[in-house]
């Protein structure tokens, strides 16, 4: 037996995902809270099973018959001048594979009804399951299509920190290595902020990268407004790598159920032969083992058969400091009303336009 009940209490839901700890940042309570502060209205919803069946339906309920919760699902509502959905950013979050399938079943349902009630067009899923034909098909055959572009990196490169800074520094790329020390020795300084004020200095090394690389940013209001959120609960801080004075590194990086994340950076090629972004990287690894992760996820990186790919360079970077790649399956799209279409076209335009 399953049912879908709202969470309000955040103890409840941070107390599942501390069990959990998925590879994502992206449904943890203050994801939901940063999206409410965007104006955006958010679900919190939680996927409770009777794990105590009676032996029969005359039998009666007893105070084992509990309610476990096995799962929970953030779903934003996105609006769009293209049409509003509802979207469930690396979820649902589910505890083990068994039942999988009825369990999201329940919840697509629930969702699909709230997705009719605040009229929008459809429902997209990005799983944070691993991409294989299994898993694939178990969002088709529950009514789902591919959709036409992803919302967030779905290959990620990850690193194993558990092990102690020397075989750390042993598994990098000789060249990755070699440029931590380089950094040192040139005299590169690093600072770590957790201050929201600080926006402004990693802002203006942000959006110099924008004029130089062309990509789409994100605002400066909605970078601000991300760290705050993270940052009063200590879960996130600004990595600045500074030389002569200036800065000309900077990492964003969120700490969350057990993973640290790389989450926005930039850089400026004032001093080509100072490797700063190097050095940078290095001290947030350091930062998310002092605070007792296991991970550090680098965020999303090209297909090695993209060569074309708008991330190839950063991929190259990220690598350097070893782990392996983290492949998800593919955003999935519940179609609610023919006004998906336009979305459709829109966003498969968009994904050609920008070579991803």
């Amino acid at each position: 037996m399953v049912d879908i009940k709202s969470i309000d209490d955040r103890i409840i839901w941070d107390e599942f995902l501390e069990k959990v700890q998925p590879n994502t940042f992206l449904h943890s309570w203050q994801w939901g809270e940063f999206q409410q502060g965007m104006g955006e209205r958010v679900w919190r919803l939680g996927v409770y099973t009777n794990s105590h069946e009676p032996s029969s339906p005359r039998a009666p309920r007893t105070d084992t018959n509990i309610d476990a919760l096995t799962g929970i699902a953030l779903i934003v509502k996105v609006r769009a001048r293209r049409g509003n959905f509802l979207f469930c950013p690396h979820g649902p979050i589910i505890e083990g594979i068994k039942n999988y399938e009825l369990r999201i079943k329940e919840l697509i349902g629930y969702v699909r009804e709230l997705a009719q009630q605040e009229k929008c067009s459809f429902v997209r899923f990005s799983p944070l399951m691993l991409k294989t034909p299994e898993h694939n098909k178990l969002w088709l055959e529950a009514g789902f299509r591919e959709a036409p572009i992803h919302m967030h990196p779905e290959l990620a490169w990850i690193l194993d920190i558990t092990p102690s800074e020397e075989k750390l520094l042993a598994g990098m790329r000789k060249t990755t290595r070699y440029s931590i020390r380089k950094a040192e020795k040139d005299g590169v300084a690093v600072t770590m902020s957790a201050n929201p004020d600080d926006i402004e200095k990693f802002w203006a090394v942000y959006s110099a990268t924008v004029d130089r690389q062309h990509f789409v940013p994100f605002s400066k209001p909605y970078l601000r407004a991300e760290f705050e959120v993270f940052a009063q609960q200590g879960s996130a801080a600004l990595f600045f790598g500074i030389y002569r004075g200036e800065i000309i590194s900077t990492a964003f990086i969120v700490f969350q159920s057990g993973s640290a994340f790389y989450h926005h950076g930039a850089s400026i090629p004032k001093y080509t032969n100072i490797p700063a972004s190097q050095l940078v990287q290095w001290h947030a690894i350091l930062e998310a083992k002092r605070r007792g992760c296991k991970k550090y996820n680098f965020w999303g990186i090209a297909p090695d058969t993209a060569k074309n790919h708008p991330w190839s360079g950063l991929s190259l970077f990220k690598k350097g400091f070893g782990g392996l790649a983290e492949e998800y399956t593919h955003a999935k799209d519940l179609v609610i009303s023919p006004a998906y279409w336009l979305n459709f076209t829109i966003e498969h335009l968009r994904r050609i336009k920008r070579h991803l």
